[in-house]
């Protein structure tokens, strides 16, 4: 405890209530727009009399209930930027203040302001709707490159505040750690070790934020340019080799009705680079002359076999599936891209679900191969729900592995078993693998769940292990297809298959979205492969749109990239921040 100082002065309280704003073409619903009160305002644990959040996702809430901005910063920017059109509330800010600067506050001080108290939680975490109300898009990438943020106040203490009233530091965070210290530590490049430690014994500091920074220390190896940021995406290991390789198809093989496996080596002999379990193969399979179409299949066989496997469901009307399953022969050759993906086994001794419905079981059919010859005494439970015996992939196969676990589980769910299907030996439950079934199995709490299939199965599943007591953080999925968008502040718009972009097309080199199937020309009147993305409605990813969050990065199947400006902290090798980023040449990415 410090004893009573004045640390600063408040300038001014500015509140505001979300509003709708037109920008590029679309609707955003923001909160950022906060003008100067007169007299005093209560201030509430969630915020202050007359003032919203828009987006609670990524602001408000109990650890970010005022903003806070320093009028030194004010002057810097003015002078950064060669402004003086600034007024209080222009960074979108509860409280404007003189003092408190950001290289000198600490996670975890406490300050007294009129009748209210407050603890320092975190830096503000930039996103775009602060570029649109400073009218200028690389404001939030300025913001850390230049470590100043401003920070979020936690109340402890209700009660009103008025410009003019002083600023008194009563209390000092522990390990003295600055706001500027743990956004650097975040989002720039480094993530000292050390300072990573120091960062998660603050007890200020929100969950959100120490997760990322146990990420950070859980990553494999040095942080840097070839890991990329586990604090701010998946970890996703680094490609084994650039762009696409010839493989030799060695055999074929029927899995059940509907699913095939082909097996696939180097075409000289050698043994191929490791597959980490739970990843895929991107193929460029020639379906017509001079138009090779882009599918990513699960890879489902053992790990270090030195060849690899997938398994391909034939899917009506679907392409790719029906040029495997009808005209790929052993002898061919098809060009694949490195085994990819963040759906990974993790190491550990916890127990694991493999948790699955139809073809989904591919992924975590490597995983039960990758568990069975390097931790067979963990606790391992296959979950697996299918139409019938015949339309159940990998069944004699699982069975036979999860027989030689002395701690496999196995219970199979058919929603219409065939004739000779005999319950108790082929399967468990008739019916689908739900909820009311998870809830009656003696599924271990402290495990970590893998879960591949169908969206709505995914999203139940999930729902369903933590109603039971798993940690939701332990429970991870792979999505077949492209990922749901993620596009804070927009307001939802009608869903159509990616197209693509109106007008004529452009005269730059071709982008492939491999997962939604498109390839289009590049063209500059995009300022980002992000914005070209947006014009043909494929499903992105991103929020602060100038290479600070990593929201956008995506894998990079070939090909490379030009950023404009270049990204605060680089993303994995192997990937790319498609919000600042333009083609260089032909390219290839798994959007």
């Amino acid at each position: 405890m410090n004893a009573d100082k004045r640390d600063g002065s408040l300038l001014s309280v500015n509140v505001g209530l979300p509003q709708d704003v037109a920008w590029q073409g679309r609707t955003v619903h923001t909160g950022v727009w906060k003008r100067p009160v007169p007299g005093p305002r209560q201030v509430r644990r969630l915020n202050i009399d007359g003032d919203g959040q828009g987006d609670l996702a990524g602001h408000g809430g109990e650890h970010r209930a005022v903003f806070v901005y320093q009028i030194e910063s004010y002057q810097y920017w003015q002078k950064q930027l060669g402004r003086d059109d600034f007024e209080y509330g222009q960074f979108g800010e509860n409280f404007t203040v003189a003092g408190l600067a950001d290289d000198r506050v600490c996670i975890g001080d406490q300050y007294r302001i009129g009748q209210a108290l407050f603890e320092v939680t975190q830096p503000r975490v930039t996103c775009y709707r602060v570029g649109i109300r400073m009218n200028d898009p690389q404001i939030p990438a300025l913001l850390v490159s230049h470590r100043r943020p401003g920070f979020y106040f936690r109340v402890l203490r209700e009660g009103t505040v008025q410009a003019g009233d002083e600023i008194v530091q009563v209390a000092a965070g522990p390990e003295a750690m600055t706001v500027a210290e743990v956004d650097a530590l975040l989002y720039l490049p480094g993530h000292p070790r050390q300072g990573v430690e120091r960062a998660l014994a603050i007890p200020a500091l929100p969950e959100g934020w120490k997760a990322s920074f146990r990420a950070i220390l859980e990553q494999p190896g040095a942080s840097g340019t070839a890991a990329g940021n586990a604090g701010l995406t998946a970890e996703s290991p680094p490609p084994a080799w650039p762009g696409f390789r010839p493989l030799a198809v060695t055999a074929l093989e029927p899995e059940s009705t509907s699913v095939v496996s082909v097996r696939l080596a180097d075409p000289d002999g050698g043994a191929l680079p490791l597959a980490r379990p739970g990843q895929f193969l991107t193929l460029r399979l020639p379906v017509a002359p001079g138009a090779p179409l882009l599918r990513s299949y699960s890879l489902s066989g053992a790990p270090g076999a030195g060849s690899y496997r997938i398994s391909v469901k034939r899917e009506p009307h679907g392409q790719g599936s029906e040029y495997v399953h009808s005209r790929v022969r052993a002898g061919d050759r098809l060009e694949a891209a490195a085994p990819r993906g963040s759906f990974i086994l993790r190491p550990g001794g916890a127990p694991v679900l493999l948790i699955s419905a139809g073809v989904g079981a591919t992924p975590v059919l490597a995983m039960l191969y990758a568990l069975a010859a390097v931790a067979p005494e963990r606790e391992i439970w296959w979950l697996h729900s299918a139409r019938s015996r015949a339309q159940e992939p990998f069944a004699a196969e699982s069975r036979a592995m999860l027989a030689a676990l002395p701690r496999g589980h196995r219970h199979i769910c058919y929603s219409h078993p065939g004739p000779g299907d005999v319950r108790g030996r082929d399967y468990q439950t008739q019916g689908r693998l739900s909820a009311e079934v998870l809830a009656e199995l003696s599924l271990p709490r402290d495990a970590e769940a893998y879960i591949c299939g169908p969206a709505a199965f995914m999203a139940d599943v999930s729902a369903a292990l933590v109603a039971i007591g798993v940690d939701g953080g332990r429970v991870r999925t792979e999505i077949f297809g492209a990922a749901p968008s993620q596009t804070p502040g927009i307001a939802a718009a009608a869903a159509r298959p990616p197209h693509p972009p109106a007008g004529a097309p452009g005269a730059g080199p071709p982008v492939a979205f491999a997962r939604s199937g498109l390839t289009v020309p590049w063209d500059r009147r995009f300022a980002s492969l992000l914005e070209l993305a947006e014009a043909c409605d494929v499903p992105v990813r991103w929020s602060c749109r100038t290479g600070v969050c990593h929201t956008c990065e995506t894998g990079l199947l070939a090909g490379n990239v030009r950023y404009a400006p270049d990204p605060v902290d680089e993303p994995a090798a192997g990937s790319i921040l498609i919000c600042c980023s333009e083609p260089d040449g032909e390219l290839a990415i798994d959007l």
